[in-house]
Order: C-alpha cells, then structure tokens, then sequence
C-alpha cells in the first residue's frame, strides 16, 4: 500500500492494485481560499480508478477537481447527491450510504457515519443539494484504510476498529473550528475508538484565507495540529503510530 497527503482531507491511496483518490482537492483556490503549500503536479492525480466524496462542501466535492479528473471518472458519492453531480456533467457516479458496501476490482468500498453537516452550502441553509456526510473503509489486500471526512468524534467509531490506518482531520482552515470536526484532542480520543495501527492527520496546513495566512495565529495553525495530535496520541499511551506527513508528500511507513 502506498499513501500520499496531497493536502486538505486529499489523500491518494494505492491499494489491491487500485488508485483511490478522497475527497480530491487539487487547484490553488477554493472560493476565497488559497492554497498556501506548494501546488501539486498533474502526475499526483493522474491515474486514479474511483474518487470518493465524503459530503457535499466546496472544499471537498470541488467541481473544478473533479473536472481536472475528467467527468468519466468513477465517483462515488453520499446517497442523494448522485442526481445533482450528475446534472453538472459527471457521467460515472454511484450512491452509497452509511451501511452500504461497493466493490472496485480487489477493494471493497464501506460507507460508514460521519457527524458533520451534509448540506452544499452549509448548516444554516435549506436550499441546495443535501446529503448526509459519511466516512469510508476501504479495504483491499486484507488491509483496511479508514478515510474520515470531515465528522466530530462518535461513539460508533468503537465498532469500525481495529483498522490498519486512519485518516484522521485534526484542523481546518481557519482560526476557529465549527461544529462537525475534530481538533487535536478529539483526533486522539478517535483514535482510542478505532484503535489503528497508524493514523495520518488531514485536513490541515494546505489552505487559508488571504488576509489571515500572514496572521502569528495563522502560521500556528498551519503547522502545529498534526504535531499536537502525535503528542496527545503518545500522553494516552495508544498504540498507535502517528505519521505526520507534510501536504504533497508520500507518508513514510516506519
């Protein structure tokens, strides 16, 4: 298996002879936001076999990734989203909800729970696509990778483990945190739910508003959660390996 942190909650995961790629996320701006890491290559998305979005936000179902992709490539989204996906031009798009398995070739697509906002435009609005945020395992060579989204930490997560690794948010992009998502702490606390051999935190350090990115706060922020989240890992004594690998790079198994 090999894993790269291609930023955000963009992760690609080469498995079972499959390239998956999650929640993908590959220009320089998202809305007001911009990137503030490296920009990725075209070869770091190039071959993918199935895409899975686990909700509907701008800054995981981007539409101008998806197009980079290229609209016949096998998507696979929270149930109730495929009309509209379909509607912009995507032709390959398949539903699944919590509960649900897929298979793709040797790998075998789970959704599972998120708690997090499922709508396009946020928790505040009532019009717009809606569809509940879900997770994913996927597993495939008797390894099972699982890949959170966005989602606060629940108490279900005790029956999804022992997984083999985890991706696991531990930020965002801003200087605050809504409801629906884990900080350093709460990433751990998943962590003594799912019980993974390794987890790699997402979901950090890649984008930001303009006129914050220069911030002292700011700075901090884009840097210091994975590594707050390794420490409150090892103060809880788990077993788990934290890899903190930085956006655009491949993680390093120890």
């Amino acid at each position: 298996m090999t894993l790269t942190f291609l930023g955000h909650s963009t992760v690609r995961v080469e498995l079972a002879g499959r390239t998956v790629l999650t929640d993908p996320l590959l220009t320089g701006r998202v809305g007001p936001l911009r990137r503030v890491v490296p920009p990725l290559p075209p070869p770091t998305w190039a071959g993918v076999d199935l895409v899975l979005l686990s909700h509907l936000h701008g800054d995981h179902l981007h539409l101008p990734s998806l197009r980079l992709l290229g609209r016949g490539t096998p998507v696979v989204v929270p149930r109730g989203a495929g009309r509209w996906l379909r509607g912009k031009g995507f032709t390959d798009v398949t539903e699944l909800a919590p509960g649900q398995e897929l298979t793709d070739g040797g790998l075998t697509v789970t959704g599972v729970p998120a708690d997090h906002s499922g709508h396009r435009w946020g928790p505040r609005s009532t019009h717009g696509p809606d569809a509940a945020a879900m997770g994913h395992l996927v597993t495939g060579d008797g390894t099972t990778v699982y890949a959170a989204g966005d989602t606060d930490v629940l108490p279900g997560m005790a029956d999804l483990g022992p997984v083999d690794v985890a991706l696991l948010p531990v930020w965002g992009w801003g200087t605050t945190l809504g409801p629906g998502h884990m900080d350093p702490a709460g990433a751990a606390l998943a962590c003594s739910l799912l019980r993974p051999r390794a987890a790699v935190p997402v979901h950090w350090g890649t984008l930001a508003l303009p006129g914050v990115a220069g911030t002292r706060r700011m700075r901090s922020l884009l840097v210091d959660p994975p590594r707050r989240f390794a420490a409150d890992v090892a103060a809880a004594d788990l077993a788990t390996r934290v890899l903190v690998t930085e956006p655009g790079h491949r993680v390093a198994w120890p």
